[in-house]
């Protein structure tokens, strides 16, 4: 059946000082129960993240991406949480945090396609 899908989304955020609250956005996540699909788009541009904050430490904020994505994925390389079902995946990701990688409030909004608006809500939130 096509859609619209009702999906939900939350947009990740880089917070290299949390004391200070500045953020970059660096990548959006995408849930749709409906359409059985989580997944994940990011970008980490270096010199725009070292511009922000001198001191950043990339690799590590890579690392954190990457793991973020396996979990998405169910990849079972993501111990633990991959394992679980997606909505449980989305919530866990989407939860708030006190670390460098925060999300926004999750925002809810309909579509035809869920590959298809995370590519656009990347381009529209993180590019």
């Amino acid at each position: 059946m096509p859609g619209p899908y009702l999906f939900e989304y939350c947009i990740l955020r880089y917070v290299p000082r949390v004391e200070r609250g500045e953020q970059i956005n660096i990548g959006v996540v995408l849930y749709c129960k409906e359409a059985g699909f989580l997944d994940m788009r990011y970008r980490l541009d270096e010199g725009r993240v070292r511009a922000f904050y001198a001191a950043a430490d990339t690799d590590l904020l890579c690392l954190h991406l990457r793991s973020i994505a396996l979990i998405c994925k169910g990849d079972p390389e993501a111990i633990g949480i991959a394992s679980m079902d997606q909505s449980f995946r989305f919530r866990w990701v989407a939860a708030n945090r006190s670390t460098i990688i925060q999300t926004s409030p999750i925002h809810p909004g309909l579509c035809d396609d869920p590959a298809e608006k995370l590519d656009q809500l990347y381009e529209d939130l993180v590019r």
